[in-house]
């Protein structure tokens, strides 16, 4: 099930996002790079930026969030072994669809070279479009798909 997340589930999305072996990044660099639990709540009930989950019958499998200010898809992590399983392509659907309900006919985001995570947007159709000063690669998806709906059971 995909539903959108709700302020009770950031201590799951936070074991999520420091569990994953690509674009692994602990508590501590997270709040480097300004993003704490606290800031990404605010912004959320801000509206600025949006969060799905993807439930199975063991909890929150994964998550992505969304930018309504750029357009921006980030964070889509699945949990260790949860990969392969359809949740990273229905949460990805979600945070599209959220993104073109808000008026966005695009969307980018960033992401390791050569990583699984690169080839699961490629395949997608996300297109290359130059590598930012850390040495990750700008993909942007020229046109969100109309069929890609924000299905939510949320708010």
């Amino acid at each position: 099930m995909i539903r959108q997340g709700r302020p009770e589930d950031m201590g799951a999305l936070t074991a999520i996002r420091t569990s994953v072996v690509e674009n692994h990044l602990s508590v501590a660099e997270m709040a480097q790079r300004g993003i704490t639990p606290e800031g990404v709540l605010a912004s959320v009930a801000a509206g600025d930026l949006c969060c799905f989950v993807a439930e199975d019958a063991d909890g929150i499998a994964g998550f992505p969030m969304s930018d309504r200010r750029d357009g921006q898809v980030f964070g889509l992590f699945v949990a260790p072994g949860k990969e392969g399983r359809g949740h990273g392509g229905r949460l990805l659907d979600a945070a599209l669809g959220w993104l073109s309900q808000r008026g966005h006919c695009g969307a980018w985001l960033t992401t390791a070279p050569g990583t699984r995570a690169e080839r699961f947007y490629l395949a997608r159709g996300w297109q290359p479009d130059g590598m930012r000063d850390d040495g990750d690669v700008v993909l942007r998806l020229a046109v969100i798909p109309r069929s890609r709906p924000a299905r939510s059971s949320g708010p």
